[in-house]
């Protein structure tokens, strides 16, 4: 989809988030946040992992794409990948990512599911921190969101989703105007 990627752009557009966003990468060709980026004026490029012969090796050229754009700060959007502890290394408690669901609860893959057959009655989004562990970061912000009774995957996905467009972008900028990411100009 590429929404939050794009909510990140649109924001820095706007002036919502200090941050000059320098590159989309995808480790996918077919990723839809490819033509958003490029549409909103991004650049972007395309690093296959199935073109190394390991997950250090993609990482470590994963790593130099975005030194050589200039990023600072690395915001995941959909990368459906965990990261070694080498790219960590590179970004020292400068990669932030957000999940669908109020962590640690849910962590990992398909949470709406989850969710749903657990009975849960409130959700949300979590906007962290990456280390090591998927998903178990500091949290930077997070937004409940109420699963109805008559919630499929499909509808609540949709309004955490929402939620998510919104949320990011703001936690975003909270960060990088906090003590946590005194650098100067962002560049993401």
């Amino acid at each position: 989809r590429g929404t939050n990627m794009a909510a990140l752009i649109t924001a820095a557009k706007e002036g919502r988030l200090s941050a000059d966003v320098r590159v989309v990468v995808s480790n996918r060709a077919d990723a839809p946040g490819l033509e958003r980026a490029a549409a909103l004026g991004v650049p972007t490029q395309v690093i296959s992992h199935r073109d190394f012969p390991s997950r250090e090796a993609f990482d470590s050229a994963l790593a130099d794409c975005l030194e050589a754009h200039g990023v600072e700060l690395v915001a995941l959007a959909g990368f459906m990948r965990v990261l070694t502890p080498n790219f960590l290394a590179r970004f020292p408690s400068r990669i932030v990512n957000i999940h669908p669901s109020l962590l640690p609860n849910f962590p990992g893959l398909n949470p709406h599911r989850r969710v749903l057959e657990h009975g849960v009655k409130v959700t949300g989004c979590t906007v962290h921190l990456v280390v090591e562990d998927p998903d178990a970061g500091p949290v930077l912000a997070q937004e409940a969101v109420e699963v109805r009774p008559d919630d499929t995957e499909e509808t609540l996905a949709a309004r955490v989703l929402a939620v998510e467009n919104r949320l990011y972008p703001e936690a975003l900028e909270a960060f990088i105007r906090s003590r946590f990411f005194a650098r100067g100009d962002s560049r993401c």
